[in-house]
């Protein structure tokens, strides 16, 4: 199979593939996104305010941490640095610049929100829209493949001899997958009243994991230890720190809520205590 062109040409314009992919799966994240801030009854003129900002900081910020993590290579070829239709956007950065930004603009939301809601209601729609993009963006791109392979499912990429594991087609059926998790979990934790952020956390464990067997098995070079895979395990370790803290908060919350008789004893025994120093 021949690779998809990456480049073609409108008259004297030039179009490249990936930027319209990437245009593309942009605007459905802002609607999707818009669409659930209004199912939950929140306020959606900052979003609308600040997307054209938030996507162009999510682009500089996925541009800056690939070329940092890729030194040795643009500091050869500075020339390279702002051809990202050459490839290199790391998700990492993407979401540090998008959420820079969109906190910036979400604090002239009013009536106020508190930003772990926010996270929760975007956790979906950042997986869903990530694996559009895997398919629009990367699958599209100069030098899209994963490592050479002579498999059946192997594919050809432009800038890229032989075959490649077509890792953007496995990471959006991935990406999909977790979404639909998501969402499960979404109403599961919405029936139970869980606190703001544990589907934030909840996701980014999900996604830190698909991350780093991504590089491992497809992508990096040497397979161990690449930063993607450094970042990828540090997420994880985080996420589920902090999904073990928002769910220990939860119990007590619940506990103290239907009256648990330790707690009430505890706090029978403080009292009297306390009234036997007084």
């Amino acid at each position: 199979m021949k690779p998809i062109p990456v480049v073609f040409h409108l008259g004297p314009i030039q179009v490249h593939t990936y930027g319209i992919g990437l245009a593309l799966t942009f605007w459905f994240a802002y609607t999707y996104f818009h669409r659930r801030l209004r199912s939950a009854n929140l306020p959606d003129l900052w979003l609308s305010q600040g997307f054209l900002w938030i996507i162009g900081a999510a682009i500089v910020g996925a541009r800056i941490v690939h070329v940092v993590a890729n030194s040795s290579y643009y500091l050869a070829q500075p020339g390279q640095i702002p051809l990202i239709w050459h490839g290199g956007l790391s998700s990492y950065g993407g979401i540090v610049g998008g959420v820079v930004a969109g906190l910036y603009f979400l604090r002239k939301a009013s009536p106020p929100v508190q930003p772990l809601v926010v996270f929760d209601i975007i956790t979906p729609v950042l997986l869903a829209a990530w694996s559009m993009g895997r398919l629009l963006g990367p699958q599209l791109m100069y030098g899209g493949g994963g490592r050479p392979t002579n498999a059946w499912y192997g594919l050809a990429y432009a800038g890229e001899s032989g075959r490649r594991i077509p890792v953007p087609i496995f990471q959006s059926i991935e990406d999909f997958l977790i979404y639909l998790v998501l969402l499960r979990v979404e109403r599961y934790l919405r029936q139970r009243s869980a606190p703001p952020g544990l589907l934030l956390t909840i996701g980014l464990a999900l996604w830190s994991i698909e991350r780093f067997f991504d590089e491992f098995l497809w992508l990096a070079v040497p397979r161990l230890w690449d930063a993607v895979e450094v970042f990828a395990l540090l997420l994880l370790v985080l996420s589920i720190a902090a999904s073990a803290l928002l769910v220990r908060s939860w119990r007590r919350t619940a506990k103290h809520e239907l009256g648990d008789p330790e707690t009430s004893s505890d706090e029978s025994s403080h009292k009297t205590s306390h009234e036997t120093h007084s």
